[in-house]
Parts: structure tokens; sequence; C-alpha cells
């Protein structure tokens, strides 16, 4: 079996996050990328499928050199090959065509990208992927096993889970629950040392459509004062759920 892992490279939540020339552009400055959570559960899955079954694992990312580290981190965890498509993922269509052309190319059997990315939240790329190579597609995955040509998945829905059948090859969008959080690796120094040797070839993107642009970021409006309340004062309490915060 033969698995692609789509990997995003997104600023670490504990990034301070600013924009630049008017709130249009991501301020990169000080900001730690890092894998994309959703990809890390995905890639941890897959390296499961490496040891238990001898899947073979690539990872791929749509980015310029500086998503190279985050890439190498990948390989470092178990990955053996990585591609970058050398092209900045400013739209979600465009990033689907570039994956695809991969996939296409590459022959893979189960393509793995997390459901969604934690910058964007565009939650679009697994299913367009699909869409353009006609594979199967199960989103909110939390759960794979691969028998042969079949698969069985696990997805979360709307008060509950679902247990589908279905056959490679296959695009998932994961999340947690794939893995436990408890199951996610950090590399160690032999991994490390082992990822400056691994193939990461670097790929020219192919033409494709950008239809959307970005215009405008704004940061969500701050948090106001907290008002303390003390704890006998039960109707002052209500009087500020119901009339100030509107909770009630």
């Amino acid at each position: 079996m033969k698995i692609l892992v789509c990997i995003s490279n997104v600023p670490d939540t504990t990034s301070k996050i600013n924009f630049t020339e008017g709130d249009t552009k991501f301020d990169t400055n000080g900001v730690q990328f890092v894998i994309n959570p959703n990809d890390e559960f995905g890639l941890t899955r897959a390296m499961w499928f490496k040891e238990k079954q001898g899947a073979a694992v690539h990872v791929a990312t749509v980015g310029g050199p500086q998503t190279e580290p985050t890439i190498r981190k990948a390989l470092a965890i178990g990955a053996d090959e990585a591609i970058r498509i050398n092209a900045e993922p400013t739209d979600g269509f465009f990033v689907a065509r570039q994956l695809a052309e991969v996939i296409k190319n590459g022959g893979y059997d189960l393509v793995i990208a997390g459901r969604e990315s934690i910058d964007y939240n565009g939650g679009m790329v697994p299913g367009m992927v699909a869409t353009l190579l006609d594979m199967n597609f199960v989103n909110t995955c939390i759960g794979l096993e691969i028998d042969g040509s079949n698969a069985t998945a696990l997805r979360e829905i709307d008060g509950g889970k679902e247990t589908i059948s279905t056959e490679l090859p296959l695009v998932i969008g994961g999340q947690k629950g794939l893995v436990e959080e408890s199951d996610l690796r950090i590399p160690n120094m032999r991994g490390i040392m082992m990822a400056r040797k691994k193939v990461l070839n670097v790929v020219e993107p192919v033409d494709a459509p950008k239809p959307t642009q970005d215009q405008k970021f704004e940061k969500p409006a701050a948090k106001g004062p907290v008002k303390l309340v003390d704890a006998d004062n039960v109707g002052e309490l209500v009087d500020l759920l119901h009339n100030e915060a509107k909770a009630i």
C-alpha cells in the first residue's frame, strides 16, 4: 500500500498573530510554524500502517522553501519521502489541483489529509482532491482500518459516529480521534539525522486557477473587562447575565 499524507505548514497556536499592509497580509515575523494538527493525526495513523502492514508513506506540501523544516519534521517522524510543490497556498482549489497532480503521478492508494487547517479553516481541500481524481472520500474521519483493497472508516457526525465501508483508492479528511494525542510522535535524534538523508523532491506547480483572493484580515474583538459578583448577590448575577451578557 502506498500512502500520501498531505501536510499544511501552519502557525503554532501559541504564536502572536499580526497583519501588515493594511491588514491584507499575514505577518510571519516571529511566528513558529508547525505541522497542522489534523495532518499530524493523519501522519501518525499512516506510520501505524507502515509498521503493521508495510505501507510506504510519502508526505507532500504546497509552499515555498520556508516550509521545508516542517516537512523535514514529518520525515523525522518516519515518512519515507517528501514532496514540496513550489507555490504559495493562497487558494483552496489551487492547492487541491497541485496535490491531485502529485497523487495521480504517484499512484497512491490512500491519501490522508486533515479535515481542515487551523490557519484558514477552509475544510475544502480533501473533498476537492477526491473529486478531481474520482476517488472515494470520507470526511471527519476518526478511525480507519485497511484490509487489502477494502477500508472501514469511522467518522464523526452530529450527535454520534458513523461506520462506513469503502474501497481504495481513498481520500480521508482526518481529525483528532484518528489516533489519540498520546500517540503523537516527537522526532528523536536518530529520526532527525535520518531525515537529512531522505528524499525531498521539489516540483514546480501545474497551471491552475485561483478562484479566490484574500481581501482583508480582522482579529476578533478584544474581550471586555471582567466583572466580579459577590457569591451572595444572585440577583445582580442574574441581571448581568440577562441584560448585559444576553446569556439567559
